[in-house]
């Protein structure tokens, strides 16, 4: 049984990265819902970051979307976080919002398009260098919506084509993080539809090119933590975009829908020293209908809920059921582990922080929400696309 101060120790060292976006307004494709108090700017984005970092102690970190959060001074927009004790995480391309990328983006047909594609991959290095951040993560919509549209298998050499540039780009301590997703927005074929096309891939490059596993961007009924298992033990795990699903790429609050489904994924990361490892875990989220920021700290306790449980799983006693093919003990030892209730333990830790034991209750009573919903009046609230 692991020991309370080493479950501790791990949970403190514990870092989740938010997302930018997540701050913003977003919707359904029918309505974008609006709420006062939201963003205007990268900056006033960062301010609300603090504030989960303030509260939960584990969120010191915020990735950036490009052009969402274009900036004159990324240097000085680094600066902005450190002044409120945060630091610039990963980048974030995109290449799906362009009218030139109806047909893709790297992987298009025409040559100037895909040159367009890979001048933006490449000026989000330039924000790298600039901000000091160690990744860029890519998902591309590249795909076909019809047989024969284009041909598959140079869709895939032109994609190497781009990946090779970038990653023959980065500096000696930057990663190229790549996302896959199964299908959305092409429903034929999507150019990096799954782990196994996305590590492909990252073999040919190098070992600073890493797999993204995003937990909604699979088929009904994937094991994800086999995934996770797989790529942890070829060293191929970059990050994690951690949120929940019911149907396809819903992007609800992590371990909403599921909550077992992401103690399994963090047994497997315990089990394969994914917590010391260089695994980016970061949120990816879309707030449609509840407020954001009370949204992303939800999230980031039921992650750390679920990391606790994981830490709690009597490695030993699941050891022995299994040599022994003792079927029925191995599953017991996990879900004793998984039926815990950690909620008391994570508040002893985030006390011995000097935090309040209750993050969601201590966000409120900080008046924040009512504060920006203030003094944000006017200008453009970011959003989607935004």
């Amino acid at each position: 049984m692991t020991e309370p101060a080493t479950v501790k120790a791990a949970l403190t060292s514990q870092s989740i990265e938010t997302p930018s976006w997540a701050y913003g307004n977003s919707g359904t494709r029918f309505k974008v819902f609006a709420r006062p108090g939201v963003p205007r700017t990268p900056q006033e984005k960062l301010d609300d970051a603090a504030k989960v970092h303030e509260f939960t102690g584990a969120a010191p970190t915020v990735a950036l979307h490009i052009p969402w959060d274009t900036v004159d001074d990324y240097a000085a927009l680094a600066a902005h976080a450190r002044d409120r004790g945060l630091t610039l995480g990963t980048v974030n391309a995109n290449t799906f919002q362009d009218d030139d990328f109806r047909l893709g983006s790297v992987c298009h047909p025409d040559p100037a398009v895909r040159r367009k594609a890979l001048d933006h991959l490449l000026a989000c290095v330039d924000i790298m260098d600039a901000t000091g951040s160690r990744d860029l993560k890519l998902w591309f919509a590249d795909g076909t919506n019809y047989p024969g549209q284009d041909d598959v298998r140079e869709r895939q050499d032109r994609l190497a084509e781009a990946l090779a540039a970038v990653y023959e780009r980065l500096g000696d301590h930057q990663r190229m993080l790549l996302e896959y997703k199964l299908f959305e927005p092409a429903f034929y074929t999507t150019d990096v539809p799954d782990w196994g096309t996305a590590y492909a891939h990252c073999l040919k490059l190098g070992p600073r090119a890493q797999v993204v596993v995003d937990t909604g961007h699979h088929a009904p009924g994937t094991n994800i933590e086999f995934i996770v298992a797989t790529l942890l033990h070829e060293g191929r795990l970059g990050a994690f975009d951690f949120n929940s699903r019911f149907y396809a790429d819903d992007d609800l609050m992590v371990g909403a829908a599921d909550p077992f489904q992401l103690f399994r994924i963090m047994y497997e990361v315990v089990r394969g020293g994914g917590l010391t490892a260089d695994v980016a875990f970061m949120l990816d989220q879309c707030h449609n209908i509840e407020e954001k920021i009370p949204a992303i700290i939800r999230s980031v306790m039921n992650v750390q809920e679920a990391t606790a449980k994981a830490l709690l799983v009597d490695r030993g006693a699941l050891a022995t059921a299994q040599r022994t093919g003792d079927v029925l003990e191995a599953n017991a030892v996990l879900m004793d582990a998984y039926n815990t209730d950690v909620r008391p333990l994570l508040t002893e830790v985030r006390e011995e922080q000097g935090l309040d034991g209750d993050p969601m209750a201590a966000y409120r009573r900080s008046g924040w929400a009512t504060k920006t919903a203030e003094e944000r009046i006017g200008g453009q609230q970011a959003g989607w696309g935004a």
